[in-house]
């Protein structure tokens, strides 16, 4: 019971990693809002685990703030946030990306850590406390190519997690990232252009430890890094890849 009367917001939270992060914060005891761009999956998740569940496109300050207001009315206060939510590209060449494409990456990947920190930093740092993990990839360490601008997108999550963390540290609050290599997603397609056995093979031979990182994976980095087993960490981005940044 890590995570015991704790409260926690986590994006993207009805699928893939986001789902796992939920799971596991739920196992140890915190309360749980499940935001997600699908609402019903949220619902449905919620109604399951015991959690509360919000639709929210996170590109949108106006959902962000609708977002936040709700946590707050429902929790009182809040002391985790949990920046998952995140979308790709397929893999093309660089010039050859939409502007649609690159649009969508900057509003999800980007904008969304702007404008849950403008709704929500305030409260943590009026009550002097707070963790907040921001969910990078290895893109961000070591990238690959024809993901250019998604590469980017989490190289810039890395750099935030830093400047936010050196800013809210005298004020109470930890910022930290997780840096996943590819899992068995929604999103694996997109890393990998085709999901085939063949393709499967060649990005695993890539990965030392022989597999996929997995959504229980990332739940139990995001509780160490949200618990107060934690509370000297702060401003880090950890690799959970099975050795894939090496």
């Amino acid at each position: 019971m890590r995570l015991a009367n704790k409260t926690a917001i986590v994006t993207g939270g009805a699928s893939g990693f986001g789902a796992g992060i939920v799971k596991k914060f739920i196992s140890e005891g915190a309360r749980v809002m499940i935001a997600d761009i699908n609402g019903d999956a949220a619902h449905a998740m919620a109604s399951e685990l015991g959690a509360l569940s919000h639709q929210v496109d996170v590109s949108r300050a106006e959902s962000v703030d609708a977002l936040a207001e709700a946590a707050l009315k429902a929790f009182g206060n809040l002391d985790i946030l949990v920046n998952n939510a995140g979308v790709s590209h397929m893999p093309a060449a660089m010039e050859e990306i939409s502007e649609a494409d690159f649009d969508r990456v900057v509003g999800v990947n980007i904008k969304s850590v702007y404008l849950t920190a403008r709704a929500l930093v305030p409260h943590m740092k009026a009550n002097r406390k707070g963790a907040i993990l921001n969910v990078a990839s290895t893109a961000a360490v070591s990238p690959r190519p024809r993901l250019s601008w998604y590469n980017a997108s989490k190289g810039w999550m890395v750099t935030a997690t830093k400047s936010m963390a050196i800013e809210l540290a005298p004020l109470g609050v930890r910022v930290n990232a997780i840096n996943p290599v590819a899992g068995d997603t929604p999103l694996l397609k997109t890393f990998m252009g085709e999901d085939t056995p063949e393709m499967r093979a060649k990005f695993l031979s890539t990965i030392p430890i022989g597999r996929f990182s997995t959504p229980e994976d990332m739940g139990n980095a995001a509780c160490f890094l949200c618990s107060d087993e934690a509370s000297m960490v702060t401003g880090v981005a950890m690799e959970v890849d099975g050795g894939r940044c090496i």
